[in-house]
């Protein structure tokens, strides 16, 4: 989509928008104003103010002074809370203007909110946020990983391999991948050190040990971990529950998915808590073989007193998933027979390979046939927090973690080269077996372990935060033989290959916003960062990987925030956020290449506009990259694609977000994104198997073109309906046209899809329960045939270009039904 028609579009969207908001503002004509003051007479600055079941809510001034304008004659629920304080409710009838003064009480515990505030946006932080709490992740969590959750949210894209959404998932935020997006649960870094993504599959069912999820687009606020170069994603685990409870949950669905839950807490008990879950999912998946086994368990136990409180976490997650990572050739997918047979014809694979391709069905056919092709792994997190509220109202966290994991994914290679795994030629019998079948494992074994702190403390006109925190990882990779056709047994478990990586990465941080006056703040994030990485030892591929690299990276932030009242606010940011390259990068550069560190300019402007019935926010971003790591074709000395850093590349867009309650029952919220992603001076390297001999590549300039996987157009839409204990919700997504590498080639590219999904909800108060609860989620409603990720290998042979590629179908019309039982 061109610059012209993305700015023609969005002026048509902003005029309806701003044309709706003043269809609202005429009715309304009546202001609501106080103050929130703690139980000493003394103002708390930031309280927030919320009318509940609407959209509005506003935060108390330096003064503690509120105002809620244009709000309709009616009655109205009105809720205060801050901090380290009970929430106080007020109920109102309002008939004309009204001032409504709050008395907070300090809270007899110390609410585990405290453990995120340090790295999370506040209503004056300049970040874009989306902020989704645990009744948004409840009402679909019926066994779909977190991503799937999160799909509707602003320029968030996902992807599974097994099609229907259990498994291994993805996904994209402003089309960046998922090791640039910075992910931590409870301020403690989650992305893996080396790769520096989020295997999801790793920890089933943590949404129901989640009490809500912040998302900040672009740079957003300082934390711990990999660099946010696409957006941070910041968890936090369930607060305490003040009284006992249990809680069983079951569903199940199509492709023979089911879901199993129990939950239990003991309540706060003299200061004492206890909660604790365990989960099974199991599913076949939507693509043949593609299925799942998870399990995990949560465990929470500590002390809440009134200014300090200790607590200490278990998450464990297991796993084993069979592999459905190839794909789909996108000849299987328009049942091109002649280009199938060219899989054997050129190479790519055996002539049973493709005779199994041309029997398959072509929307769910997976190449992996072995019977334990799978990926398994075990991973263990132990986390402690410490918490301590000074009388000045200075917040201390510190936090020690420790995760465990360990694991492999089986694969069996047919008639594979005995040298590639450092073996010479076997003779038996006379017969000398340069190949044979081969059951192999890589292996995975490491640890990470550190701890975080932070301090914040409110005064009158500035709040500030300082923290920081040291983390080391540790981990080996290795190959080990387990079966050998006619070979013997003299090689089995030997590891053929071995080596280990350690990272050791510090971070420290001071943040401060500074109101000026009672419209007008200011806000600086400054951050310094550090990294230590080796690497030693011989890589799959048999070749010496041994390497170190250092990095020191300053990311400084600022901004501004203007509020012209309570209805009104305009706030602006300039971020930078550097990135080193992770494993991959390094141990697939060609010779005498390395990899250099990204560096990323994020310019951010955004309005909001809030009332009691509707809620629009526009926000404006260009991201300028310097040597952004891409694709562009470019392979090693063995073979292997490359990613090469490229001098300019860009993402501009503007993201729209709307909510009404269209009446009290009935209401919507959606949002739409439009962007343009762009590498500068982009260079394609092709391979020519013309020139096989010489390895030498066909090169060429392309100059301007798209950044692959970043749609120019993405929306969703959310119409909810509650009546009664009735719940019904209606949500549709759009993803427009995705280009699979970096040629803006129309060959290689997803086409845009558009997939709904209906969710159904009853809840009643029997009286053996507390509650029980029905669920039944249709996905993809009206059956849409898409695909959501590709990947490509592109070759010339005989002068011509041709490709193997692989294509993740997703699932048609399925369905997931559950039925939650609370004591």
């Amino acid at each position: 989509m061109s610059t012209k028609k993305i700015s023609s579009l969005f002026t048509k969207v902003a005029l309806l928008l701003v044309f709706q908001f003043f269809c609202f503002a005429g009715f309304s004509q009546i202001t609501l104003r106080g103050k929130v003051l703690n139980q000493d007479g003394n103002p708390l600055p930031g309280a927030a103010v919320v009318i509940k079941g609407s959209m509005h809510g506003v935060s108390a001034n330096a003064n503690g002074e509120y105002k809620i304008e244009n709000l309709k004659p009616g009655f109205y629920e009105i809720v205060a809370s801050f901090l380290a304080f009970k929430p106080q409710t007020q109920e109102v009838d309002l008939k004309s203007d009204l001032r409504l003064d709050f008395v907070l009480q300090y809270s007899a515990i110390l609410a585990d909110e405290v453990l995120v505030s340090a790295t999370r946006a506040d209503s004056k932080t300049p970040v874009v946020v989306t902020n989704v709490s645990h009744e948004d992740l409840s009402k679909r969590n019926l066994g779909q990983d977190i991503p799937m959750l999160l799909s509707i949210t602003p320029s968030f894209v996902t992807t599974t391999d097994a099609g229907a959404g259990v498994g291994y998932t993805g996904f994209r935020i402003r089309g960046s991948d998922a090791n640039r997006i910075n992910v931590t649960v409870d301020g403690i870094p989650l992305n893996d050190s080396e790769s520096h993504g989020v295997f999801w599959v790793n920890m089933p069912d943590f949404t129901s040990s989640l009490d809500d999820i912040q998302i900040q687009r672009g740079v957003g606020t300082s934390t711990s971990g990999a660099g946010a170069f696409g957006a941070s994603i910041n968890m936090q685990t369930q607060n305490v529950n003040a009284l006992p409870y249990a809680e069983i949950s079951s569903s199940a669905g199509s492709f023979n998915t089911f879901k199993n839950t129990v939950k239990l807490g003991t309540g706060l008990k003299k200061g004492f808590a206890f909660d604790a879950r365990l989960s099974k999912i199991t599913s076949d998946g939507f693509i043949d073989r593609a299925s799942s086994d998870l399990q995990s368990a949560y465990v929470s136990a500590g002390y809440y007193g009134e200014r300090t409180s200790v607590k200490a976490n278990v998450i464990v997650g297991k796993e084993k998933t069979y592999q459905a990572w190839n794909g789909v050739p996108k000849v299987r997918l328009e049942n091109d027979a002649e280009g199938m047979q060219r899989y054997a014809d050129h190479w790519l694979v055996s002539q049973e390979v493709v005779d199994h391709m041309l029997a398959s069905d072509s929307r769910t056919y997976n190449q992996y046939t072995y019977d334990n092709e799978t990926d398994n792994y075990w991973q263990k997190h132990y986390r402690l927090f410490l918490t301590h509220l000074f009388a000045d109202n200075t917040k201390f966290n510190m936090a020690f973690h420790y995760t465990q994991g360990e694991g492999y994914y089986e694969q069996f290679k047919k008639n594979d080269k005995l040298e590639k795994y450092a073996l010479a030629p076997v003779v038996i019998g006379g017969e000398t077996i340069e190949k044979t079948d081969i059951i192999r494992r890589k292996w995975l074994d490491n640890d990470f372990y550190g701890a975080v702190f932070s301090f914040s403390k409110k005064m009158e006109s500035l709040d500030l935060v300082a923290g920081g925190g040291w983390n080391k990882y540790d981990g080996d990779h290795f190959g080990e033989i387990r079966w050998m056709k006619n070979a013997g047994d003299s090689f089995l478990g030997d590891h053929y290959y071995d080596n280990n990586g350690t990272k050791e990465e510090y971070n420290a941080y001071v943040k401060a916003n500074v109101a000026v006056d009672n419209s007008l703040s200011l806000y600086a994030d400054m951050q310094l960062r550090g990294i230590d990485y080796k690497i030693k030892g011989i890589d799959s591929d048999l070749r010496d990987i041994t390497q170190n690299h250092d990095f020191l990276f300053f990311n400084p932030k600022v901004g501004l925030n203007y509020e012209f009242n309570e209805n009104h606010r305009l706030f602006a940011s300039l971020s930078v956020a550097n990135r080193e390259p992770n494993r991959s990068n390094y141990t697939d550069a060609k010779p005498g290449s390395v990899p250099t560190s990204e560096r990323l300019f994020d310019y951010e402007l955004t309005y909001k506009l809030s009332k009691a019935n509707f809620l629009f926010e526009a926000n404006v971003f260009y991201m300028d990259y310097k040597d952004q790591l891409v694709l562009t074709g470019e392979i090693n000395d063995v073979g292997s694609a490359v990613m090469v850093n490229v001098d300019k590349s860009y993402r501009t867009g503007v993201e729209l977000s709307a909510a009404t309650n269209i009446t009290k029952s009935l209401s919507w919220k959606g949002n739409l994104s439009l962007s343009e992603n762009k590498i500068k001076d982009f260079v394609e390297h092709v391979d020519n198997w013309d020139n096989w001999e010489t390895g030498e590549q066909a090169v060429s300039d392309l100059g301007t073109t798209d950044l692959a996987f970043s749609p120019n157009v993405t929306a969703n839409s959310v119409f909810s309906y509650t009546q009664s204990g009735f719940g019904m919700q209606l949500i549709s997504q759009y993803v427009g046209k995705q280009y699979i590498d970096n040629s803006s080639n129309d060959d290689r590219s997803l086409d845009a899809y558009t997939v709904s999904n209906v969710n159904f909800s009853y809840e009643f108060k029997p009286k053996f329960a507390e509650s029980l609860k029905f669920n039944l989620l249709v996905n993809n409603v009206f059956d849409a045939e898409y695909e959501s990720n590709a990947w490509v290998y592109s070759y010339i042979y005989g002068g011509e270009r041709y490709a193997m590629d692989g294509y993740f179908p997703q699932a048609g019309i399925n369905f997931m039904a559950g039925l939650s039982l609370t004591f």
